[in-house]
């Protein structure tokens, strides 16, 4: 039931409004960000370019903030998205040449696969919390919207970072 609400809730954040503005979007600020820090500082790009999008005439409104934490969250979502189908074809080749090997070591895809369900529920329920302290007001659909940018852009960078050591090796 919860993930049900929490779905409605973000799909009604994010869907479009016939009143919507036409929000300028770019990545460009943090992906400029990204270039310039290292390691865990890398935390502090998440949320610039909503920031930007948010700082114009149109995007102070609940609908705009909405829109522009949601737009950041689609393009961190994108990015998880890229690292989690490299991890599960590097870790795919490895598991097949430990299983030609004999090794008993555990495969890693489907230990990846399950975190990453595991990932995805405590999103949703973290995210769902952070929903539920705005007692059904306005800010509630911002807030949730951010919770996903923020949380989504953690689980991306850490993929990113696993994937890179995987291909330093």
């Amino acid at each position: 039931m919860r993930h049900l609400l929490l779905a409605a809730t973000l799909a009604l954040a994010a869907a479009p409004v016939a009143a919507q503005p036409d929000l300028p979007f770019s990545p460009a600020g943090t992906e400029a960000c990204l270039l310039r820090a290292e390691g865990v500082l890398r935390e502090v790009c998440v949320g610039l370019s909503a920031a930007a999008c948010i700082d114009t005439p149109d995007g102070y409104t609940t609908v705009g903030m909405s829109t522009c934490l949601g737009k950041e969250a689609e393009y961190w979502d994108g990015r998880l998205n890229a690292a989690y189908q490299a991890l599960l074809e590097v870790d795919g080749q490895v598991d097949a040449e430990l299983a030609e090997l004999g090794s008993a070591a555990a495969p890693m895809v489907p230990a990846l696969r399950e975190m990453q369900r595991a990932w995805i529920a405590f999103r949703d329920a973290s995210c769902l919390y952070e929903y539920t302290q705005w007692g059904g007001g306005t800010g509630s659909g911002p807030a949730s919207n951010e919770c996903v940018m923020r949380i989504t852009a953690r689980q991306a960078l850490a993929l990113e970072d696993r994937l890179a050591q995987k291909q330093a090796q």
